[in-house]
Protein backbone atom coordinates (compact mmCIF):
# COMPACT_ATOMS: atom_id res chain seq x y z
CA UNK A 1 0.00 0.00 0.00
CA UNK A 2 2.92 2.36 0.70
CA UNK A 3 4.00 2.08 -2.95
CA UNK A 4 0.46 2.90 -4.11
CA UNK A 5 0.37 5.97 -1.86
CA UNK A 6 3.65 7.21 -3.35
CA UNK A 7 2.41 6.46 -6.86
CA UNK A 8 -0.99 8.11 -6.67
CA UNK A 9 -0.38 10.96 -4.21
CA UNK A 10 -0.72 13.84 -6.66
CA UNK A 11 -2.49 17.18 -6.56
CA UNK A 12 -6.18 16.81 -7.38
CA UNK A 13 -9.64 18.29 -6.79
CA UNK A 14 -12.02 17.19 -4.02
CA UNK A 15 -14.89 17.23 -6.54
CA UNK A 16 -17.60 19.05 -4.66
CA UNK A 17 -18.45 20.20 -8.19
CA UNK A 18 -17.71 19.50 -11.82
CA UNK A 19 -16.29 21.44 -13.49
CA UNK A 20 -14.06 22.40 -10.58
CA UNK A 21 -13.79 26.10 -9.84
CA UNK A 22 -10.35 26.70 -11.47
CA UNK A 23 -11.74 25.39 -14.76
CA UNK A 24 -14.89 27.47 -14.91
CA UNK A 25 -15.28 29.30 -18.22
CA UNK A 26 -15.84 32.83 -17.03
CA UNK A 27 -15.59 34.20 -20.57
CA UNK A 28 -18.92 32.62 -21.55
CA UNK A 29 -20.57 33.29 -18.18
CA UNK A 30 -22.85 36.21 -17.41
CA UNK A 31 -25.23 37.18 -14.65
CA UNK A 32 -28.06 37.01 -17.18
CA UNK A 33 -27.22 33.40 -18.10
CA UNK A 34 -26.90 32.47 -14.43
CA UNK A 35 -30.35 33.87 -13.65
CA UNK A 36 -31.82 32.03 -16.63
CA UNK A 37 -30.28 28.70 -15.56
CA UNK A 38 -31.53 29.12 -11.99
CA UNK A 39 -35.06 29.95 -13.12
CA UNK A 40 -35.07 26.87 -15.38
CA UNK A 41 -33.84 24.63 -12.56
CA UNK A 42 -36.25 26.11 -10.03
CA UNK A 43 -39.24 25.63 -12.33
CA UNK A 44 -38.22 22.02 -12.99
CA UNK A 45 -37.57 20.97 -9.42
CA UNK A 46 -39.07 23.22 -6.74
CA UNK A 47 -42.30 21.25 -6.32
CA UNK A 48 -40.66 17.83 -6.60
CA UNK A 49 -37.43 18.34 -4.65
CA UNK A 50 -37.41 21.80 -3.11
CA UNK A 51 -34.22 23.85 -2.99
CA UNK A 52 -31.13 24.01 -0.79
CA UNK A 53 -29.71 27.14 0.81
CA UNK A 54 -26.14 27.70 1.96
CA UNK A 55 -25.49 30.86 3.98
CA UNK A 56 -21.91 31.95 4.56
CA UNK A 57 -21.26 33.81 7.83
CA UNK A 58 -17.60 34.85 7.50
CA UNK A 59 -16.65 36.35 10.86
CA UNK A 60 -14.27 34.71 13.37
CA UNK A 61 -12.70 36.13 16.51
CA UNK A 62 -9.36 34.40 15.87
CA UNK A 63 -7.55 32.76 12.95
CA UNK A 64 -7.21 28.97 12.77
CA UNK A 65 -4.13 28.31 10.65
CA UNK A 66 -5.47 25.07 9.10
CA UNK A 67 -8.56 26.80 7.70
CA UNK A 68 -8.99 27.40 3.98
CA UNK A 69 -12.38 29.15 4.21
CA UNK A 70 -13.17 32.75 3.37
CA UNK A 71 -13.24 34.60 6.72
CA UNK A 72 -12.87 38.01 8.33
CA UNK A 73 -11.14 38.15 11.71
CA UNK A 74 -12.61 40.64 14.18
CA UNK A 75 -13.83 40.96 17.74
CA UNK A 76 -16.24 43.78 16.82
CA UNK A 77 -19.70 42.26 17.03
CA UNK A 78 -21.42 45.37 15.71
CA UNK A 79 -20.69 43.88 12.26
CA UNK A 80 -23.41 41.25 12.80
CA UNK A 81 -26.57 43.23 12.11
CA UNK A 82 -25.46 44.92 8.84
CA UNK A 83 -24.29 41.58 7.48
CA UNK A 84 -27.59 39.87 8.21
CA UNK A 85 -29.44 42.78 6.61
CA UNK A 86 -27.29 42.28 3.48
CA UNK A 87 -27.95 38.51 3.33
CA UNK A 88 -31.69 39.11 3.61
CA UNK A 89 -31.44 41.72 0.86
CA UNK A 90 -29.66 39.19 -1.37
CA UNK A 91 -32.39 36.62 -0.63
CA UNK A 92 -35.05 39.16 -1.61
CA UNK A 93 -33.32 39.69 -4.98
CA UNK A 94 -33.47 35.95 -5.60
CA UNK A 95 -37.13 35.82 -4.54
CA UNK A 96 -37.87 38.51 -7.14
CA UNK A 97 -36.54 36.14 -9.82
CA UNK A 98 -38.73 33.19 -8.89
CA UNK A 99 -42.36 32.86 -9.98
CA UNK A 100 -43.40 30.69 -7.04
CA UNK A 101 -42.65 30.55 -3.34
CA UNK A 102 -39.51 28.42 -2.84
CA UNK A 103 -39.80 25.19 -0.86
CA UNK A 104 -36.70 24.86 1.31
CA UNK A 105 -35.44 21.28 1.66
CA UNK A 106 -32.03 21.99 3.17
CA UNK A 107 -30.46 24.99 4.84
CA UNK A 108 -26.89 25.12 6.15
CA UNK A 109 -25.02 27.87 7.99
CA UNK A 110 -21.27 27.78 7.35
CA UNK A 111 -18.37 30.08 7.88
CA UNK A 112 -16.27 31.52 9.30
CA UNK A 113 -17.89 30.88 12.62
CA UNK A 114 -21.71 31.01 12.50
CA UNK A 115 -21.82 31.09 16.31
CA UNK A 116 -19.81 34.33 16.19
CA UNK A 117 -23.30 35.79 15.68
CA UNK A 118 -25.61 36.20 18.65
CA UNK A 119 -28.58 33.84 19.09
CA UNK A 120 -30.92 36.79 18.47
CA UNK A 121 -29.26 37.71 15.17
CA UNK A 122 -29.22 34.10 13.97
CA UNK A 123 -32.89 33.76 14.79
CA UNK A 124 -33.66 36.99 12.89
CA UNK A 125 -31.74 35.68 9.89
CA UNK A 126 -33.63 32.38 9.71
CA UNK A 127 -37.03 33.98 10.27
CA UNK A 128 -36.22 36.44 7.48
CA UNK A 129 -35.35 33.58 5.14
CA UNK A 130 -38.38 31.43 5.92
CA UNK A 131 -40.93 34.28 6.05
CA UNK A 132 -41.39 34.18 2.29
CA UNK A 133 -40.75 30.46 1.80
CA UNK A 134 -42.35 27.11 2.52
CA UNK A 135 -40.59 24.21 4.22
CA UNK A 136 -40.46 20.73 2.72
CA UNK A 137 -42.08 18.04 4.82
CA UNK A 138 -38.69 16.45 5.58
CA UNK A 139 -36.57 19.61 5.62
CA UNK A 140 -33.17 19.64 7.32
CA UNK A 141 -31.51 22.70 8.89
CA UNK A 142 -27.90 22.38 10.04
CA UNK A 143 -25.08 24.64 11.19
CA UNK A 144 -21.38 24.58 11.98
CA UNK A 145 -20.75 25.30 15.65
CA UNK A 146 -17.48 26.19 17.35
CA UNK A 147 -17.38 24.18 20.61
CA UNK A 148 -15.68 27.06 22.42
CA UNK A 149 -18.45 29.59 21.79
CA UNK A 150 -21.60 27.61 20.95
CA UNK A 151 -23.78 28.33 23.97
CA UNK A 152 -26.99 26.73 25.15
CA UNK A 153 -28.69 29.94 24.01
CA UNK A 154 -27.31 29.48 20.47
CA UNK A 155 -28.49 25.88 20.35
CA UNK A 156 -31.92 26.67 21.75
CA UNK A 157 -32.52 29.66 19.47
CA UNK A 158 -31.65 27.66 16.35
CA UNK A 159 -33.63 24.66 17.56
CA UNK A 160 -36.65 26.95 17.94
CA UNK A 161 -36.46 27.91 14.24
CA UNK A 162 -36.09 24.35 12.95
CA UNK A 163 -32.47 23.23 13.33
CA UNK A 164 -31.94 19.59 14.26
CA UNK A 165 -28.33 19.00 13.15
CA UNK A 166 -25.11 20.62 14.33
CA UNK A 167 -21.52 19.96 13.27
CA UNK A 168 -18.62 20.74 15.61
CA UNK A 169 -15.06 21.26 14.42
CA UNK A 170 -12.85 19.11 16.65
CA UNK A 171 -9.77 18.60 14.42
CA UNK A 172 -7.48 16.99 17.07
CA UNK A 173 -7.38 16.81 20.89
CA UNK A 174 -3.58 16.98 21.22
CA UNK A 175 -2.37 20.30 22.64
CA UNK A 176 0.78 20.45 20.48
CA UNK A 177 -1.30 20.10 17.32
CA UNK A 178 -3.89 22.57 18.63
CA UNK A 179 -1.23 25.18 19.28
CA UNK A 180 0.20 24.73 15.77
CA UNK A 181 -3.20 25.27 14.15
CA UNK A 182 -4.17 28.02 16.64
CA UNK A 183 -7.26 26.17 17.83
CA UNK A 184 -7.02 25.51 21.57
CA UNK A 185 -10.13 23.50 22.30
CA UNK A 186 -10.34 21.22 25.37
CA UNK A 187 -12.31 17.98 25.20
CA UNK A 188 -14.57 19.31 27.99
CA UNK A 189 -15.80 22.09 25.67
CA UNK A 190 -16.70 19.60 22.92
CA UNK A 191 -18.37 17.33 25.48
CA UNK A 192 -20.48 20.16 26.87
CA UNK A 193 -21.52 21.41 23.41
CA UNK A 194 -22.39 17.88 22.24
CA UNK A 195 -24.38 16.95 25.35
CA UNK A 196 -26.22 20.28 25.41
CA UNK A 197 -27.34 19.82 21.81
CA UNK A 198 -28.71 16.39 22.64
CA UNK A 199 -30.45 17.64 25.78
CA UNK A 200 -32.24 20.29 23.72
CA UNK A 201 -33.35 17.72 21.13
CA UNK A 202 -30.91 17.78 18.21
CA UNK A 203 -31.19 14.47 16.38
CA UNK A 204 -27.81 14.53 14.62
CA UNK A 205 -24.54 15.77 16.08
CA UNK A 206 -21.46 15.64 13.87
CA UNK A 207 -17.76 16.06 14.63
CA UNK A 208 -15.03 17.04 12.16
CA UNK A 209 -11.63 15.38 12.65
CA UNK A 210 -8.63 16.15 10.45
CA UNK A 211 -5.58 14.00 9.76
CA UNK A 212 -2.34 15.25 8.24
CA UNK A 213 -2.08 18.26 10.57
CA UNK A 214 1.31 19.64 11.69
CA UNK A 215 3.10 17.53 14.33
CA UNK A 216 0.25 14.99 14.24
CA UNK A 217 1.19 11.36 14.95
CA UNK A 218 -0.60 8.03 14.85
CA UNK A 219 -0.91 8.24 18.64
CA UNK A 220 -2.70 11.59 18.30
CA UNK A 221 -5.21 10.09 15.86
CA UNK A 222 -5.84 7.15 18.19
CA UNK A 223 -6.27 9.45 21.20
CA UNK A 224 -8.68 11.76 19.35
CA UNK A 225 -10.86 8.91 18.10
CA UNK A 226 -10.92 7.17 21.50
CA UNK A 227 -12.06 10.46 23.06
CA UNK A 228 -14.63 10.78 20.28
CA UNK A 229 -15.89 7.31 21.18
CA UNK A 230 -16.90 8.68 24.60
CA UNK A 231 -19.32 11.11 22.94
CA UNK A 232 -20.34 8.91 19.97
CA UNK A 233 -21.46 11.65 17.53
CA UNK A 234 -24.04 10.48 15.01
CA UNK A 235 -21.73 11.19 12.10
CA UNK A 236 -18.13 12.22 11.47
CA UNK A 237 -16.12 13.94 8.79
CA UNK A 238 -12.62 12.43 8.97
CA UNK A 239 -10.66 14.12 6.25
CA UNK A 240 -7.21 15.11 5.06
CA UNK A 241 -5.82 18.55 5.82
CA UNK A 242 -5.62 20.47 2.53
CA UNK A 243 -2.32 22.34 2.60
CA UNK A 244 -2.56 25.08 -0.03
CA UNK A 245 -0.79 28.15 1.46
CA UNK A 246 0.03 29.41 -2.04
CA UNK A 247 -3.73 29.89 -2.52
CA UNK A 248 -4.94 30.69 1.00
CA UNK A 249 -2.18 33.13 1.92
CA UNK A 250 -0.62 33.66 5.33
CA UNK A 251 -3.33 31.79 7.20
CA UNK A 252 -1.77 28.44 6.28
CA UNK A 253 1.83 29.53 6.87
CA UNK A 254 1.81 29.26 10.67
CA UNK A 255 4.10 26.21 10.48
CA UNK A 256 6.75 24.77 8.19
CA UNK A 257 6.17 22.23 5.43
CA UNK A 258 8.51 19.90 7.29
CA UNK A 259 6.14 19.95 10.29
CA UNK A 260 3.50 18.08 8.26
CA UNK A 261 3.23 14.27 8.24
CA UNK A 262 4.62 12.52 5.17
CA UNK A 263 2.13 11.17 2.59
CA UNK A 264 2.72 7.63 3.88
CA UNK A 265 2.12 8.67 7.49
CA UNK A 266 -1.02 10.55 6.42
CA UNK A 267 -2.34 7.42 4.75
CA UNK A 268 -1.50 5.37 7.86
CA UNK A 269 -3.39 7.93 9.96
CA UNK A 270 -6.41 7.54 7.71
CA UNK A 271 -6.30 3.74 7.78
CA UNK A 272 -5.92 3.70 11.58
CA UNK A 273 -8.76 6.15 12.02
CA UNK A 274 -11.00 4.18 9.68
CA UNK A 275 -10.24 0.94 11.55
CA UNK A 276 -10.95 2.49 14.97
CA UNK A 277 -14.17 4.09 13.75
CA UNK A 278 -15.33 0.79 12.28
CA UNK A 279 -14.71 -0.96 15.60
CA UNK A 280 -16.92 1.61 17.34
CA UNK A 281 -19.79 1.07 14.88
CA UNK A 282 -19.30 3.73 12.22
CA UNK A 283 -19.88 3.00 8.53
CA UNK A 284 -17.83 4.71 5.85
CA UNK A 285 -19.96 7.00 3.66
CA UNK A 286 -18.50 8.08 0.34
CA UNK A 287 -15.16 9.81 0.80
CA UNK A 288 -14.04 10.95 4.27
CA UNK A 289 -17.43 10.61 5.99
CA UNK A 290 -18.64 8.12 8.60
CA UNK A 291 -22.00 7.60 10.28
CA UNK A 292 -23.75 5.37 12.76
CA UNK A 293 -26.49 3.13 11.34
CA UNK A 294 -29.10 5.31 13.06
CA UNK A 295 -28.05 8.49 11.22
CA UNK A 296 -29.81 9.74 8.08
CA UNK A 297 -26.51 9.85 6.15
CA UNK A 298 -26.14 6.08 6.53
CA UNK A 299 -29.77 5.58 5.49
CA UNK A 300 -29.17 7.73 2.40
CA UNK A 301 -26.20 5.57 1.44
CA UNK A 302 -28.28 2.39 1.83
CA UNK A 303 -31.13 3.89 -0.20
CA UNK A 304 -28.83 5.20 -2.95
CA UNK A 305 -30.01 8.78 -2.33
CA UNK A 306 -26.64 10.15 -1.20
CA UNK A 307 -25.75 13.43 -2.89
CA UNK A 308 -22.65 15.62 -2.96
CA UNK A 309 -22.38 19.35 -3.54
CA UNK A 310 -20.53 22.38 -2.17
CA UNK A 311 -21.93 21.58 1.30
CA UNK A 312 -20.33 18.10 1.16
CA UNK A 313 -22.42 14.93 1.36
CA UNK A 314 -26.15 15.43 1.87
CA UNK A 315 -28.98 12.97 2.42
CA UNK A 316 -30.96 13.90 -0.68
CA UNK A 317 -30.54 15.72 -3.97
CA UNK A 318 -31.91 19.13 -4.76
CA UNK A 319 -31.33 20.40 -8.27
CA UNK A 320 -31.09 24.03 -7.19
CA UNK A 321 -28.83 25.30 -4.43
CA UNK A 322 -28.62 29.03 -3.70
CA UNK A 323 -25.60 30.38 -1.86
CA UNK A 324 -26.04 33.59 0.13
CA UNK A 325 -23.30 35.72 1.66
CA UNK A 326 -19.75 36.59 0.62
CA UNK A 327 -17.92 33.93 -1.44
CA UNK A 328 -20.93 31.57 -1.42
CA UNK A 329 -21.37 29.34 -4.45
CA UNK A 330 -24.74 28.62 -6.02
CA UNK A 331 -25.57 25.61 -8.20
CA UNK A 332 -28.51 25.32 -10.60
CA UNK A 333 -27.23 21.97 -11.95
CA UNK A 334 -26.91 23.72 -15.31
CA UNK A 335 -24.59 26.40 -13.97
CA UNK A 336 -22.52 27.67 -11.05
CA UNK A 337 -22.17 31.19 -9.69
CA UNK A 338 -19.88 32.51 -6.96
CA UNK A 339 -20.35 35.68 -4.95
CA UNK A 340 -17.68 38.31 -4.48
CA UNK A 341 -15.29 37.61 -1.63
CA UNK A 342 -14.88 41.06 -0.08
CA UNK A 343 -17.61 42.18 2.30
CA UNK A 344 -17.35 45.82 1.17
CA UNK A 345 -17.94 44.88 -2.49
CA UNK A 346 -20.78 42.55 -1.43
CA UNK A 347 -22.51 45.47 0.36
CA UNK A 348 -21.92 47.82 -2.57
CA UNK A 349 -23.52 45.55 -5.17
CA UNK A 350 -26.53 44.80 -2.98
CA UNK A 351 -27.04 48.53 -2.38
CA UNK A 352 -27.26 48.80 -6.19
CA UNK A 353 -29.84 45.95 -6.25
CA UNK A 354 -27.40 43.71 -8.12
CA UNK A 355 -26.84 40.06 -7.25
CA UNK A 356 -23.23 40.01 -5.94
CA UNK A 357 -21.96 37.35 -8.38
CA UNK A 358 -18.49 37.81 -9.85
CA UNK A 359 -17.75 34.55 -11.66
CA UNK A 360 -19.35 31.28 -12.73
CA UNK A 361 -19.75 28.60 -15.34
CA UNK A 362 -22.60 27.43 -17.56
CA UNK A 363 -22.33 23.69 -18.18
CA UNK A 364 -22.34 22.33 -21.72
CA UNK A 365 -23.59 18.87 -22.71
CA UNK A 366 -20.24 17.19 -22.07
CA UNK A 367 -19.91 18.88 -18.66
CA UNK A 368 -23.31 17.55 -17.61
CA UNK A 369 -22.46 13.96 -18.56
CA UNK A 370 -19.07 14.02 -16.83
CA UNK A 371 -20.66 15.65 -13.80
CA UNK A 372 -23.02 12.65 -13.47
CA UNK A 373 -20.13 10.17 -13.67
CA UNK A 374 -18.07 12.02 -11.05
CA UNK A 375 -21.10 12.34 -8.76
CA UNK A 376 -21.71 8.58 -9.11
CA UNK A 377 -18.09 7.82 -8.25
CA UNK A 378 -17.97 10.16 -5.26
CA UNK A 379 -21.27 8.89 -3.81
CA UNK A 380 -21.33 5.21 -4.85
CA UNK A 381 -17.75 4.36 -5.90
CA UNK A 382 -19.04 3.21 -9.28
CA UNK A 383 -20.50 4.54 -12.51
CA UNK A 384 -21.97 3.17 -15.73
CA UNK A 385 -22.47 4.31 -19.32
CA UNK A 386 -24.97 1.58 -20.26
CA UNK A 387 -27.42 4.34 -21.23
CA UNK A 388 -26.51 6.17 -24.44
CA UNK A 389 -26.93 9.59 -22.84
CA UNK A 390 -24.10 8.78 -20.38
CA UNK A 391 -21.59 7.98 -23.12
CA UNK A 392 -18.93 10.47 -24.21
CA UNK A 393 -16.51 9.95 -27.08
CA UNK A 394 -13.51 10.19 -24.72
CA UNK A 395 -14.52 7.06 -22.78
CA UNK A 396 -12.00 4.74 -24.52
CA UNK A 397 -9.26 7.24 -23.62
CA UNK A 398 -10.51 7.41 -20.00
CA UNK A 399 -10.49 3.61 -19.68
CA UNK A 400 -6.92 3.42 -20.96
CA UNK A 401 -5.92 5.80 -18.15
CA UNK A 402 -7.71 3.58 -15.64
CA UNK A 403 -6.14 0.30 -16.81
CA UNK A 404 -3.11 0.81 -14.58
CA UNK A 405 -5.35 1.40 -11.57
CA UNK A 406 -7.19 -1.81 -12.44
CA UNK A 407 -3.85 -3.65 -12.57
CA UNK A 408 -3.09 -2.25 -9.11
CA UNK A 409 -6.34 -3.74 -7.79
CA UNK A 410 -8.05 -0.40 -7.22
CA UNK A 411 -11.06 -0.91 -9.52
CA UNK A 412 -12.84 -3.26 -11.91
CA UNK A 413 -13.56 -2.27 -15.51
CA UNK A 414 -16.59 -3.90 -17.15
CA UNK A 415 -17.90 -3.49 -20.70
CA UNK A 416 -20.01 -0.49 -19.69
CA UNK A 417 -19.14 0.27 -16.05
CA UNK A 418 -16.38 0.67 -13.51
CA UNK A 419 -16.45 0.02 -9.76
CA UNK A 420 -13.81 0.77 -7.14
CA UNK A 421 -12.63 -1.98 -4.83
CA UNK A 422 -12.34 -1.47 -1.07
CA UNK A 423 -8.62 -1.08 -1.62
CA UNK A 424 -9.30 1.57 -4.26
CA UNK A 425 -11.83 3.71 -2.42
CA UNK A 426 -9.21 5.99 -0.79
CA UNK A 427 -8.07 6.81 -4.34
CA UNK A 428 -11.50 7.88 -5.63
CA UNK A 429 -10.25 11.42 -6.37
CA UNK A 430 -7.63 9.92 -8.71
CA UNK A 431 -10.32 7.93 -10.55
CA UNK A 432 -12.45 11.05 -10.95
CA UNK A 433 -9.45 12.86 -12.40
CA UNK A 434 -9.40 10.39 -15.31
CA UNK A 435 -12.94 11.52 -16.19
CA UNK A 436 -12.09 15.21 -15.75
CA UNK A 437 -11.67 16.28 -19.37
CA UNK A 438 -10.98 19.91 -18.51
CA UNK A 439 -8.12 18.86 -16.23
CA UNK A 440 -6.76 16.50 -18.90
CA UNK A 441 -6.88 19.10 -21.68
CA UNK A 442 -5.46 22.00 -19.71
CA UNK A 443 -2.83 20.97 -17.21
CA UNK A 444 -2.33 23.88 -14.78
CA UNK A 445 0.99 25.74 -14.78
CA UNK A 446 0.90 25.92 -10.99
CA UNK A 447 -0.49 23.62 -8.31
CA UNK A 448 -4.15 24.48 -7.79
CA UNK A 449 -5.22 21.62 -5.53
CA UNK A 450 -4.21 19.78 -2.39
CA UNK A 451 -2.67 16.31 -2.59
CA UNK A 452 -5.10 13.40 -3.07
CA UNK A 453 -3.71 11.27 -0.22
Amino acid sequence: MCNLVSKYNIAGPRYTSYPTVPYWNNDTFSLKLWKSSLIQSFNESNFTEGISLYIHLPYCESLCTFCGCNKRITKRHEVESPYIDAVLKEWSLYLDLLDEKPIIKELHLGGGTPTFFSPEHLKRLIKGITRHSSLAEDYEFSFEGHPNNTTREHLQALYDVGFRRVSYGVQDYNLTVQKAIHRIQPFENVKKATETAREIGYTSVSHDIIFGLPFQTLEHIEHTILKTKELLPDRLAFYSYAHVPWIKGNGQRGFKESDLPSPTLKHDQYELGKKLLSEVGYYEIGMDHFALSTDSLYQAMKNNTLHRNFMGYTVSKTQAMIGLGVSSISDSWYGFAQNVKRIEEYYHLLNENILPVYRGHILNEEDLIIRKHILNLMCNFKTSWSKDYLYIKELPEILIKLKEMEADGLLFIDSNAIELTKKGQPFVRNVCMAFDMLLQRKKPDTQLFSMTI
